[in-house]
């Protein structure tokens, strides 16, 4: 059976899987993060791309900037398990102090979880069967850190989902289902 750890700043325990998941997302997206930064840098990692153009200026501040973003995002799922996810913070006008409606934050987190399941996960495994082909790479070596740094990214939507889902019945369940 799950232990519930209880957090100080929520209204109701945070069931240990999911502190420990959300705490745990940003460093499992972050090895597709660095794995993505030499590409900017017009290092292919040991793909070998045909269709290939010349390196483009605008690479460098794209890639940080998606692996800057992607990071971010994951550490928004830390409101799911956290106060601030619970009640508006000071800086925010006309809301500080007020309860968060569990909706508020439930359906943005389904829909970027939905959103990023599609994209990583059935997307990724339609082009994953044509990007990891042994003869898209210069080593068979060049395959499997792309795959040991790409494939846990693939769980980044299935755990925003689960967290959403926890949020949404810690917050909604009457207080004597809630323990």
């Amino acid at each position: 059976m799950l232990k519930n750890i209880p957090v100080g700043d929520t209204e109701r325990p945070v069931p240990g899987w999911a502190l420990r998941l959300a705490k745990a997302l940003p460093f499992i997206v972050l090895p597709q993060c660095l794995w993505r930064l030499p590409f900017a840098f017009d290092f292919c990692m040991g793909l070998i791309d045909e269709k290939r153009g010349p390196w483009e200026w605008w690479a460098v501040p794209y890639v940080f900037g998606l692996s800057l973003v992607t990071e971010s995002v994951t550490l928004l799922t830390l409101g799911l398990v956290s106060g601030w996810g619970e009640v508006f913070p000071r800086w925010v006008p006309f809301l500080r102090g007020r309860r968060v409606p569990p909706l508020v934050a439930t359906v943005p987190a389904l829909l970027g979880g939905a959103v990023v399941t599609f994209l990583f996960d059935l997307l990724g495994f339609i082009q994953g069967v044509d990007i990891f082909a042994p003869e898209r790479w210069g080593s068979v070596w060049w395959m499997v850190l792309a795959r040991i740094c790409i494939t846990p990214a693939m769980l980044w939507g299935p755990i925003t989902l689960a967290l959403a889902v926890a949020y949404h019945r810690r917050r909604t369940r009457p207080l004597a289902l809630a323990a």
